[in-house]
C-alpha cells in the first residue's frame, strides 16, 4: 500500500499523462499534404500543376487546425494539474508563441538586411521545423517523454538538413521526413502512455 501511495504521489508531481496521438496525427497529415503539395507543384514543370495559392493555403489552414487540436488536448490534460506541473504546462504553451514570434522577427529582419525575399521561402518552412523540434525537445525533457523528445530531435535535424536540398527537394524532405516522423511518434504514443501510467 505504501508503494502504491508513493507511485500515485510521484505521478501527481510529474503532472498528467498527455495523449499526444491526436496532435501527432494531425501534424503528420499537415506536413505530408502541405509540404507535399509544395514539392509536387514546384518549378516550371511540376508533377501536379496547382495554382500558387493552394499549397500555401493548405499548409496554413492545416497548421492552424493542428494547433487547435494540440491546444485542446493539452488544455484538457492540464485541467486537473496543480502546482509545479501546472506551471510547467503554462510555460511550455507560452513557449510556442515566443518561439514563432522570435522566428518571425528573425526572418523579417534578415530578409530586409540582405534584400532577398527568397529568405522567406527558405526559412519559414525549415525554421518552423527547427522551432517545433526545439519545443518538442523542451516538452519531452520536462515531461520525461522519450517519444516527444526523439520527435523533436528528428524534426530539428531534418528541417535543418532540408536547406541543403535544391528546389522541390527541400519541400519533399519536410513532407516525408517530417510527416513520417510524426506518424512514427503516433504509432509509439499508445505504448508510451501505457508505460507512463504504470510508473
Amino acid at each position: 500500500m505504501f508503494h502504491d501511495d508513493a507511485r500515485t504521489a510521484t505521478r501527481a508531481e510529474a503532472g498528467p499523462v498527455i495523449d499526444n496521438l491526436p496532435s501527432y496525427v494531425s501534424f503528420g497529415f499537415v506536413w505530408l499534404v502541405g509540404y507535399g503539395s509544395f514539392a509536387s507543384s514546384y518549378g516550371d514543370d511540376p508533377i501536379v500543376p496547382l495554382p500558387s495559392a493552394i499549397p500555401g493555403s493548405l499548409l496554413v489552414v492545416g497548421l492552424l487546425a493542428a494547433l487547435v487540436v494540440t491546444f485542446v488536448v493539452t488544455a484538457r490534460a492540464q485541467r486537473g494539474a496543480k502546482g509545479e506541473a501546472a506551471l510547467v504546462g503554462r510555460m511550455l504553451n507560452a513557449s510556442w508563441l515566443v518561439g514563432f514570434g522570435a522566428l518571425f522577427i528573425t526572418i523579417t529582419a534578415l530578409a530586409e538586411a540582405v534584400q532577398m525575399q527568397e529568405v522567406h521561402a527558405l526559412l519559414w518552412p525549415t525554421g518552423s521545423g527547427v522551432v517545433v523540434g526545439m519545443l518538442y525537445l523542451a516538452g519531452g525533457s520536462a515531461q520525461r517523454d522519450i517519444v516527444q523528445y526523439t520527435l523533436g530531435l528528428w524534426l530539428a535535424l531534418a528541417s535543418s538538413a532540408a536547406l541543403f536540398l535544391p528546389g522541390a527537394g527541400m519541400y519533399a524532405c519536410l513532407a516525408l521526413a517530417g510527416g513520417g516522423g510524426y506518424f512514427a511518434a503516433a504509432a509509439l504514443e499508445p505504448r508510451r502512455r501505457r508505460g507512463s501510467r504504470c510508473r
